[in-house]
């Protein structure tokens, strides 16, 4: 199956605002690429898969970039994503692994840390970016976004967020929703909503049992409220190439390049998100050059 995000609204014609999504394809990319362990997997899939879905609420050439930063083994997670369902993501230590927590599950927040900040930033292709930040209050991803979105954004928001991880390390699925409660929404609705995601499973237990996001969002919202918009494709996506290298080796100038020439004879770069390895020899640094 594919990978797909839905955008749907649902009470009165738009007191509630939703997303679904399936990542399963999308984070096993991602695990694959950064040779993620369990744990590490399951932060950096949690992170992915949220971000997905608030990349899916920009516009256009829009796109974010996000990092949650905890005290935790794993330092750093970065993702980005842009409006058209393309993501992508990775962590500064990928080799984090421990035994499951008390509730049977890999153990997030453990690996990520409780202490350290969230912060997204918007290229909205404006002259400056939007910039938020709050401090990590749990460190297991889902509910450290729910304080983003209600403090930083100011829009009462309910994340969850699941990947569970198959014996051989790969992804048995990945999946997740957000449903953010709008200004008008009377608070009948908001109790019904509350009550709902209360009374459903886990996520991780939703997408287990193999819940579409079609599924997931009619047990939160119910069928007869909701009304899905659009469904579109995921992917993990990265634009690097060695075209993007060449003009960035260009920006540092004739005496760096220089330097690489007499230092290293030649050069390699990776990018940290896919992990791709790019090099250079003598002549094609040469041919950098401006004169």
């Amino acid at each position: 199956m594919d990978d797909y995000l839905l955008k749907a609204t649902g009470y009165n014609g738009g007191d509630v605002r939703a997303y679904a999504i399936r990542t399963t394809n999308t984070v096993e990319e991602a695990r694959k690429r950064q040779d993620t362990w369990a744990t590490a997997s399951a932060a950096l899939g949690r992170t992915i898969t949220i971000t997905t879905m608030l990349g899916a609420m920009l516009k256009g050439e829009d796109k974010l970039t996000v990092k949650v930063e905890g005290n935790g083994p794993m330092g750093a997670i970065i993702a980005d994503a842009n409006a058209k369902g393309q993501v992508r993501g990775y962590c500064i230590n990928s080799h984090v692994d421990f035994e499951t927590n008390e509730q049977g599950k890999l153990d997030v927040k453990r690996a990520v840390g409780t202490e350290g900040t969230l912060s997204i930033v918007k290229d909205l292709g404006l002259k400056t970016n939007f910039t938020g930040q709050v401090p990590i209050i749990s460190g297991e991803i889902s509910e450290d976004f729910t304080y983003y979105l209600a403090n930083s954004e100011q829009v009462p928001s309910a994340v969850g967020a699941g990947v569970l991880v198959n014996p051989d390390h790969s992804i048995l699925a990945a999946g997740g929703f957000i449903v953010q409660m709008m200004p008008d929404a009377s608070e009948d609705t908001i109790t019904k909503i509350e009550a709902s995601i209360a009374e459903i499973p886990p996520i991780s237990t939703m997408i287990q049992h193999g819940k579409t996001p079609e599924e997931i969002l009619d047990a939160i919202i119910g069928a007869d409220h909701l009304k899905i918009h659009e469904k579109s494709p995921v992917e993990f996506s990265c634009p690097c190439s060695k075209e993007r290298l060449e003009t960035a080796i260009q920006g540092l100038g004739n005496e760096e390049i220089d330097a690489m020439i007499r230092e290293d004879h030649g050069a390699t770069a990776s990018c940290h998100f896919c992990n791709e390895t790019y090099s250079f020899t003598i002549n094609e640094l040469k041919a950098l050059k401006t004169h």
